[in-house]
């Protein structure tokens, strides 16, 4: 199995760009499918379960499957069927126009609810195009063993107790590891590959016929289209805000309503260096950010079943007893213990590739904020809040009233040792704020004077030490200096004004540069100055998407005060829109050339780009 280099960024690297690729899921787990027809990473048969395909994090031994066109001189597209998750790869050749249709069912007679596919189906649109087949899986993160069995109508890969089918019409070849195979088709012709996720036991079945592949491709856009019509979204951006929100969707893991923070692990901030992470994973802290994203363009459901997750957490946890965790299984579980894949190389040679993620037991006292505002919203625009969920917020909220004042890791999951983060004072401020306004809307019952005065302490706290006279900003850390773009929540979260004047001088520090002090490189914000803020990590990192939305939230919400700010709100927006990869996804990060960086996609960002399209619309509409 060996991969032909590629060129990136001028650089020769077995790897494709990170923004290279698509993505198709079924509400279980997902595949990334590059631009030239390569699943390189997938794992069966749920977003947490060990990889089958990893060649993005190991190039020679990951495994992929990969169906190209036979050329040396192609041009490839990529595109999702309009108001889908079904991915279109097309080639374009001298000797004609071949595509690649990928999907995964989630509906109709295809689906089986206990077992994952993957269905691939191969056209020739014009002349007579010749596809090259190679499936080369590799179990459990490239570290099981397989044998592989020629069938009739495909093949099958086996270990002691996992297997994968690869139906084809096709005649499969033998490989080392994998199989291949050439297939040509004249113009108009069809072949369908499904690879299904089956028990070892389990005996291979047959490739769907072309009427029933077409059948399944129908089922499975009327589905996504049917799902994408409760959508109330009607503004400016309304393309990218629905792939957003199609997106958030096939990050859900529909059996408990998690939504996994991205469907990767592993893949660099920082090219060549240890920041890697693994976001297999729910974190408390995008509660609120998922409620609010999917209530205000009407999923309705999709929020009660997050918020059903959530509660199902809280009522199980000892509160009382100590702080919730960061983050949980997308099953609920608590134990999610960081390991390294030394056998890995990882996506260009970025190491440690790790599994697992130890952030999930550091205390970060803003999770409570953003919990207790998901359940204020809940109740603000779904179902009024329960007796029992009532009665784990007062827990929450006294919790926080004891605990404010300690020391954490921040928002950021630092590692470098716990700090008096501003952010994490600012949200024990919307835990306590969201209760006493639970507890006066819904008369509950409440140590309410206990509360007001907590609520008065960390707001006079972060006015006192937050702030900085010298910097003229709100700072990172209780009397420090440095900067940081979390701050920008400030006036998202109801804790200052817009217009306040201490709210528009941060700004003004934050749209510097980071020469000069700011976070703000042409329109892209940097969560932090790495090198000040001292995290504990060697090496550097992008700008964050997500605080590029933040800024436009903020810049929009300022321009009542100042109308200056509305205009540069939409142009960093726009700008910002323009660093989505072809398909309309975004990584984590964006690299100092424009480049993808860390796990993809990422739904924190998705839910912030739905946020700020909702808010920079209803404020350009209000002119």
């Amino acid at each position: 199995m060996s991969v032909p280099p590629k060129m990136e960024l001028g650089v020769d690297t077995a790897y494709r760009p990170i923004e290279d690729y698509g993505l198709i899921g079924d509400m279980h787990t997902v595949a990334l499918v590059s631009k030239d027809g390569s699943i390189d990473w997938c794992c069966l048969p749920r977003f947490d379960a060990p990889s089958v395909f990893a060649s993005l994090l190991d190039a020679e031994q990951g495994g992929y499957f990969q169906i190209s066109l036979q050329s040396e001189a192609m041009t490839t597209k990529q595109f999702y069927w309009p108001e889908t998750n079904v991915l279109v790869t097309r080639f374009l050749s001298e000797a004609g126009v071949g595509e690649v249709r990928d999907f995964m069912p989630v509906a109709g007679r295809a689906y089986d609810r206990r077992q994952r596919q993957i269905i691939r189906t191969v056209r020739a649109v014009r002349g007579t195009v010749s596809f090259e087949i190679e499936c080369y899986p590799a179990f459990d993160y490239a570290r099981a063993d397989h044998g592989t069995e020629i069938i009739r109508e495909g093949a099958c890969f086996r270990t002691q107790d996992r297997a994968l089918n690869l139906a084809a019409a096709v005649n499969l070849q033998r490989a080392e590891g994998g199989v291949s195979s050439t297939v040509t088709l004249d113009e108009g012709e069809t072949t369908t590959l499904i690879l299904r996720d089956i028990n070892p036991g389990d005996r291979c079945v047959r490739t769907l016929s072309p009427t029933e592949a077409t059948q399944a491709f129908r089922d499975t856009v009327q589905y996504w289209r049917d799902w994408l019509s409760q959508s109330t979204y009607t503004g400016r951006w309304r393309e990218m805000v629905h792939r957003s929100a199609l997106t958030l969707k096939m990050l859900t893991y529909e059996p408990t309503g998690a939504i996994v923070a991205a469907p990767t692990c592993s893949l660099p901030e920082d090219v060549g260096g240890e920041r890697n992470w693994d976001y297999r994973y729910t974190w408390i802290r995008d509660a609120a950010f998922t409620l609010y994203a999917f209530l205000r363009i009407g999923f309705t459901k999709e929020a009660q079943d997050f918020i059903d997750f959530l509660s199902r957490l809280y009522s199980e946890d000892a509160a009382g007893e100590g702080p919730l965790q960061v983050m949980y299984g997308i099953d609920g579980r608590t134990n999610l213990e960081e390991n390294t894949l030394d056998h890995m190389e990882g996506y260009r040679g970025s190491e440690p590739v790790r599994i697992g993620n130890g952030a999930y037991d550091q205390l970060q006292l803003d999770i409570y904020g953003e919990l207790i505002d998901a359940i204020y919203l809940h109740d603000k625009y779904g179902v009024p809040v329960s007796y029992e969920t009532w009665q784990s917020v007062r827990t929450f909220v006294n919790w926080v009233c004891e605990n404010w004042k300690l020391t954490d890791e921040g928002v950021w999951e630092v590692r470098g040792g716990r700090q008096h983060f501003v952010y994490s004072k600012l949200m024990c401020w919307v835990a306590v704020d969201r209760g006493v306004r639970l507890a006066r809307k819904r008369s509950l019952p409440a140590d309410e004077s206990y509360w007001r005065k907590c609520r008065n302490d960390i707001y006079e706290a972060i006015m006192s030490e937050g702030w900085s006279e010298d910097r003229q900003a709100f700072t990172q850390k209780l009397n420090g200096y440095v900067l940081d773009a979390s701050n920008l929540m400030m006036p998202l979260v109801r804790f200052i004004s817009p217009g306040d004047e201490r709210t528009l001088k941060t700004l003004d520090a934050t749209l510097q540069s980071p020469e000069e002090g700011g976070l703000v490189s042409n329109g892209l914000v940097y969560r932090y100055n790495a090198d000040e803020t001292h995290d504990g990590l060697e090496g550097e990192e992008g700008t964050f998407n997500i605080c590029t939305f933040w800024l436009v939230e903020a810049l929009t919400r300022a321009s009542d005060a100042e109308p200056s700010r509305l205009e540069d709100a939409r142009l960093i927006f726009e700008q910002m829109l323009g660093y989505a990869n072809h398909l309309g996804l975004y990584a984590e990060e964006t690299g100092t050339h424009g480049e993808a960086l860390g796990n993809f996609p990422q739904a924190f960002t998705h839910l912030a780009l739905i946020s700020a399209a909702y808010n920079l619309d209803r404020t350009l509409d209000n002119q």
